[in-house]
Parts: C-alpha cells; sequence; structure tokens
C-alpha cells in the first residue's frame, strides 16, 4: 500500500491523524511547523519530537520530493529544472529571479488535452494529472535550492505544463495551501491559476480559491482563437466573457489576459480591436508576450514596430499592456520553449515505468504587484 505523502496533509487532516493515534494535538502542530515554515521534510530533525515519534512518522509517510534530472541556469538569472517523479514521469519547474522576489513557474499535469496550435505541451498528449503534493512537491524543492542563495519563492504561476484547471481540485487546493497561514502563507495577489478558458471552472473559483487569475486569450475572434486553441469550441469568447463577469463582479479582482503575440496571425490592426472590445467591461491588465520560436512549429515572433503598434493601440484605449520578454531563452527555458531534451525520454503510457518527454507550455510571470 501506497503511503501518504507528507505534503497531502495540512495542518487540520495532521491533527485528526495525531488524534486517531492517541496523541495530543500540539504534536501535529510541531510538525505541520517544521513541514511548512521550516522547510523540513526528515523526520530526523524534527528536534522536539520524541525518537520514537520520528520514527513513527518515518514509517507512516513518504517524506520523498522529485528526483532533478537536470538543471539549467540562464544568464538572466532563470533556472529550469527537469524532475522526475516517483511514477517514472517528467515535468519541470521554472525559477525566475529578479530584483526584489522569486517567481517559481509549476507543471499541474504531465501534458495536456487542450491542444494548443503554438504550445508543445499540447502536441505531446494527455498523460496524467500531477497530485497535491507533486504540485507543492515543486515549490518545496524549489526553495531547499533557494535557500543556499539566501531566496525564497515569492510569486507562484500555475503556467508550467498542463491546465491547471483541468487538474481543478489538485490544483485547487496546492494553490490554497499556498497560501495558508498554516502552509506556506504566501500573499493570494502572489500566486496565480492561468486557464485557457475553462468557463465553469473559472466561476468555481469565486468561492474555492483566492489566487489571482490569469486568463491565456491570445485571440479575441471565434474563428481565429478556435483556430490557435480549440477549448474555444467548448466555451466561446461569449461564454468565457459571461464567466470573467460574474468572477470580477464577485470577488473584485483584476483579471490579467495573456496574449502571445504570433506575426502574420494575431497582432493586426483588426486583432487589436477585437481585444479591445472582448475587454470592454472588464477590469484587466493585457501581458503581452511576442512569440518565442521553437522546432516543429509554423510560427514567427513579430517585429518591434508591430508589437509597438500593437501596443500602443491598446494603451491608447486606457488598457495597462505591458511587453513581457521571456526570460530563459539560452536554456530554452522561455514560454512555450520548456521541453524535456533527453533523447531517451519518450512518450509513454502512464502504466508503463519509463519516463515522459515533457513540455512546459508557458513559463509566463505575471506580475501581480
Amino acid at each position: 500500500m501506497e503511503k501518504p505523502h507528507f505534503l497531502d496533509h495540512d495542518l487540520s487532516s495532521y491533527r485528526q491523524l495525531f488524534k486517531e493515534w492517541g496523541l495530543p494535538a500540539y504534536r501535529a502542530d510541531q510538525v505541520s511547523q517544521w513541514v511548512y515554515k521550516a522547510g523540513v521534510h526528515d523526520p530526523e530533525q524534527m528536534s522536539n519530537l520524541s525518537r520514537e515519534l520520528r520514527q513513527e512518522l518515518f514509517l507512516k509517510f513518504d517524506w520523498s520530493l522529485p528526483e532533478i534530472l537536470s538543471r539549467l541556469d540562464s544568464q538572466d538569472g532563470s533556472s529550469k529544472l527537469l524532475l522526475k517523479s516517483k511514477k517514472g514521469h517528467v515535468i519541470e519547474s521554472v525559477i525566475l529571479r529578479y530584483d526584489g522576489r522569486t517567481s517559481l513557474c509549476v507543471s499541474s499535469q504531465v501534458g495536456c488535452k487542450l491542444a494548443c496550435d503554438f504550445c508543445q505541451t499540447g502536441k505531446l498528449g494527455f498523460v496524467r494529472n500531477l497530485s497535491r503534493h507533486e504540485i507543492l512537491s515543486q515549490f518545496y524543492l524549489a526553495n531547499q535550492l533557494l535557500k543556499a542563495e539566501g531566496l525564497r519563492v515569492t510569486h507562484v504561476v500555475f503556467m508550467g505544463m498542463g491546465e491547471p484547471l483541468d487538474n481543478y481540485d489538485n490544483a485547487v487546493a496546492a494553490a490554497n495551501v499556498m497560501m495558508a497561514e498554516d502552509g506556506f502563507f504566501l500573499s493570494a495577489r502572489h500566486v496565480t491559476l492561468s486557464s485557457s478558458g475553462l468557463a465553469p471552472q473559472i466561476e468555481k473559483l469565486i468561492t474555492d480559491c483566492r489566487a489571482a487569475l490569469a486568463l491565456s486569450l491570445h485571440a479575441a475572434r471565434d474563428d481565429l482563437r478556435t483556430e490557435l486553441m480549440p477549448i474555444n469550441r467548448r466555451y466561446d469568447l461569449a461564454r468565457l466573457k459571461e464567466a470573467l463577469l460574474k468572477y470580477q463582479k464577485e470577488t473584485g479582482r483584476k483579471i490579467t489576459i495573456e496574449y502571445i503575440l504570433i506575426k502574420g496571425k494575431n497582432c493586426g490592426l483588426r486583432e487589436a480591436k477585437d481585444l479591445v472590445r472582448f475587454l470592454h467591461g472588464l477590469r484587466t491588465k493585457v501581458n503581452l508576450i511576442p512569440f518565442n520560436a521553437h522546432p516543429g512549429m509554423p510560427y514567427e515572433r513579430p517585429s518591434d514596430e508591430e508589437i509597438r503598434t500593437f501596443q500602443k493601440y491598446l494603451a491608447d484605449r486606457s488598457i495597462p499592456a505591458p511587453v513581457r520578454y521571456s526570460k530563459g531563452l539560452d536554456v530554452s527555458g522561455a514560454c512555450g520553449q520548456l521541453a524535456a531534451k533527453h533523447a531517451e525520454q519518450i512518450h509513454a503510457k502512464p502504466e508503463r515505468k519509463r519516463v515522459v518527454a515533457s513540455t512546459v507550455q508557458a513559463a509566463i510571470l505575471t506580475e501581480n504587484s
């Protein structure tokens, strides 16, 4: 029988377990403090616990973290981590270092069902959802690596491999632990759930999660968005706008719009007008991300002039639209470029004990101030 993972429990569930074991609640509080505040995942280091309890914890829980297959450090201060789960699947996380803050881009699935035309992850198909502890382990491991630099993760974006809201329960549970006072206690403004447009799940977030919302839009005309993002067939722009309006009305939160600029496809005057019309009535910021070329994709990056023209059209209509130039270009760690580089990694079925080639959909930094 598989042991429960130590990150599958929060303070409340640790207390319940300890009660079942006939132990006082304060012991559960001590374990939770070691795990979530001190960053300790070895019971032997939990010095205020008895030796007997430390041994019992060691035997009853899985205290492992993903194996780091490779780490690629970019000249711009980002680090791309290739991680292997206990089930043999490979996922990627990206650490992005900035002055005054450190962001982590996490994956929520192995592969992806949505098959966005500009994304390498979608070309691999879907393998499986990551569990809550597999998502949190990326955060935990990143903090361990950063500790040696005197840094810690201050911002988390769910913009790695997969569609977070397609793995709704696990992604939301992980985000809530990141924000919980008795968890990792990040600001809700510094944890961002991204979605390609799963309208019903966006509406569920109203009551389920305080994290910020980012929408991967990339086109504001149904025919073009369907071409780029097949999810638009299921939830077209009208349905998506309905969900966003409801979300904003109920939460009062500004929504970040992610918009990858693709030459000759979605960054002309017509597309700028489409975007302005779609955003009418919403409080948003638009992150404009110039497309990063990668093998197998027929798209190109627009010229600087095209980018400036598109941005100016939005700015002239009072829509904040900063251009976000992706980090990690030199280690294939930028938006849309992240992919496992090991030749022996193949796309295996979940039940096989083999490594899965993986990509990260979009290591885009959503800057929530």
